[in-house]
């Protein structure tokens, strides 16, 4: 799993601030100066954590927290120099894990943060396994099923299937899905993913489950009651 913490504030002094105490925690840090670029850096770096300005050019961070919210589950904590609760309010009913307000104690700020990693992963502790539709995924066994007969998959396939039916209904962008299956450093071509994507379907055709493709962005999985509703 990414170790990195993606920082998004245009104040530089804030920046190197977090950058210094999270990379003194044994963190990565990667950062974004303007909304538009954290929405892209979240997408391909698959980040541990986001931390998130709400005051931001070109995209705020309530619209970036709404976005990332309808792709992902990465933790976010907001940030904001706004003393009332205003903001505060926005931010966590749009999925916030968690809120600072400026200026913080950097110790402080480094407390919330792997308070936040170490809620959000005891939820995230996977499952045996996965059913969507008659599609089972048995994670420990790694196994396919559908309707009970055994599916035979290489193992990025199995990874890709997992990725997408642990995040069903999700639209799963291209380039996350190349990163959690192939990892940040494959340098190969995205067609890639298609050739497995289009094995995929094939090999649980008889499902009624389905992998849609999101066009210009990606790929989802859909229950059969999804799929009926598209």
């Amino acid at each position: 799993m990414s170790n990195t913490i993606l920082v998004v504030d245009d104040e530089p002094n804030i920046v190197e601030l977090a950058r210094l105490y999270l990379k003194n925690e044994g963190f990565d840090v990667e950062v974004a100066e303007n909304g538009r670029q954290a929405l892209e850096k979240a997408r391909t770096l698959n980040p541990k954590l986001v931390l998130l300005d709400i005051m931001l050019p070109e995209l705020d961070g309530i619209e970036v927290c709404r976005t990332l919210r309808k792709e992902s589950d990465i933790p976010i904590v907001m940030l904001t120099a706004r003393a009332d609760d205003v903001d505060k309010i926005v931010g966590l009913e749009l999925g916030a894990d968690d809120y600072i307000t400026k200026p913080f104690n950097p110790r402080e700020m480094v407390a919330r943060v792997k308070a936040v990693l170490r809620r959000t992963d005891a939820e995230r502790r996977p499952s045996k396994s996965i059913d969507v539709g008659d599609l089972h995924v048995d994670l420990l066994g790694r196994e396919v099923t559908v309707a009970g007969k055994v599916v035979p998959l290489r193992t990025k396939e199995f990874e890709l299937l997992t990725a997408l039916s642990e995040n069903q209904g999700v639209a799963m962008a291209r380039d996350r899905l190349l990163n959690l299956v192939w990892g940040q450093d494959f340098f190969g071509d995205s067609r890639t993913l298609d050739v497995h994507i289009a094995w995929l379907r094939d090999k649980i055709s008889a499902s009624n489950a389905k992998i849609a493709t999101v066009w210009g962005f990606g790929y989802k999985m859909l229950a059969p009651e999804q799929v009926g509703s598209r």
